[in-house]
């Protein structure tokens, strides 16, 4: 895919993903032809080289979906589906439901149009720099057809079988991941409370064998209670409530998870649910003694 138009990707949503995706693809000799419910959010992003559409699924063959939930994606995209057609593909990198994952690959298929599941693991900032991870689901052809797209969104790059498979591993993912800055968290809130110099804490940990990359990447925040935004406190609950709910639905119950919950919501009364996902911390020290 070398021709001038297969330069031209549709970015829907412009929240912090989807900005840091067109950024990327910028960077890498692609033109964004971007969409956003406020569009005011583009303006940037124009002013760098990206282009604004009404309607890019009618001027853009690949459209990545970059949106805050299922609902969301379906919100934006049922009234458009008129719009799509046959042989196009969407790449929805949205963090969601396993069950609309499936459905929507079935929906397309019946249009002619290609579905992939392609949640991306990492930051915004990750993804900017192409550091991330991407998860992908979906027909092995159309994955293959996207192989110039996927350096550009991740470093890392997994095609893990059948659609809804990658919606799975993400929440396994990031269950793991939020448990590690939940973990962070607490303990740093553990060394304050001895008395001991967080930021000499932090490098011990990160040389041991309690390391996560999670020190590195929210360690610094958390101590210098620095929350500006890389990924948002109440975009990781809304996944571990969907973490609950699968595990709900296949009989199994997740301990650790459900104080998770707790602790994100804590910190959403608080007034969090905006700031970057490392002011968790501010809900580990509301709970000290």
């Amino acid at each position: 895919m070398n021709s001038i138009s297969d330069r031209r990707v549709g970015v829907v949503g412009l929240g912090l993903m989807g900005t840091a995706i067109s950024e990327r693809l910028l960077a890498c000799g692609f033109v964004p032809v971007v969409w956003n419910r406020t569009r005011d959010k583009a303006d940037r992003l124009l002013e760098l080289g990206a282009v604004w559409s009404d309607h890019p699924l009618v001027d853009c063959q690949r459209v990545i979906i970059s949106l805050f939930s299922s609902e969301v994606v379906s919100e934006v995209l049922k009234p458009r589906l008129s719009e799509i057609r046959s042989g196009q593909i969407i790449i929805d990198t949205t963090t969601g439901d396993p069950h609309e994952s499936v459905a929507w690959e079935t929906l397309l298929l019946e249009r002619g149009a290609n579905y992939l599941d392609a949640p991306i693991s990492g930051s915004s900032e990750q993804t900017r720099r192409g550091e991330a991870t991407v998860i992908v689901s979906g027909k092995t052809q159309v994955f293959d057809s996207c192989s110039d797209l996927w350096p550009v969104l991740g470093k890392n790059v997994f095609h893990v079988g059948g659609c809804g498979n990658a919606a799975k591993i993400k929440l396994v993912s990031n269950l793991v991941l939020g448990l590690n800055r939940a973990a962070l968290a607490e303990g740093l809130v553990f060394a304050e409370s001895l008395g001991l110099d967080p930021k000499a804490t932090l490098q011990v940990l990160q040389g041991s064998a309690a390391y996560s990359r999670q020190m590195d990447t929210k360690g610094l925040k958390m101590i210098e209670r620095d929350y500006s935004t890389q990924a948002k406190l109440s975009q990781h609950l809304k996944d571990v409530r969907l973490m609950l709910q699968a595990a709900q639905e296949n009989g199994l119950a997740l301990q650790l998870c459900e104080t998770h919950r707790e602790l994100l919501e804590q910190a959403e009364t608080m007034g969090l649910g905006e700031s970057d996902n490392s002011s968790i911390v501010e809900a580990m020290r509301s709970s000290t003694r």
